[in-house]
């Protein structure tokens, strides 16, 4: 696993990343919906993760490295902190890691490896 310091994290399903492979970009519905592609530093995703995909069984994270994105990246407030937002495709090169992200038995993610 690549150092996390610096870098971002993508929850994404499976399917979604294997689209990816076939089309040389990542561009998941919100990027449509709501402009952007979500992304948490590593101390903030169990939280998005309970709350958005507690119980999904079919997830990978991403870990991104921001410096080699190629769409604009924003850091912008929601719920009282600051998570970054990529504004437009996410481009494959800046991944450096994918791993399944699969919850406890009970439907609980409690840890990111």
């Amino acid at each position: 696993m690549p150092e996390t310091h610096s870098l971002i994290l993508h929850i994404c399903t499976k399917e979604a990343w294997q689209e990816a492979q076939t089309s040389m970009e990542y561009c998941p519905p919100s990027l449509g919906e709501f402009g952007f592609i979500h992304f948490s530093r590593p101390e903030q995703v169990l939280d998005v993760a309970n709350s958005l995909f507690r119980g999904n069984t079919n997830l990978l994270l991403l870990w991104v490295d921001p410096h080699k994105v190629e769409a604009e990246l924003r850091w912008e407030a929601s719920g009282g902190e600051q998570y970054p937002h990529l504004y437009g495709p996410l481009n494959l090169e800046a991944v450096l890691a994918v791993q399944d992200f699969v919850p406890d038995g009970d439907g609980v993610f409690r840890d990111l490896v």
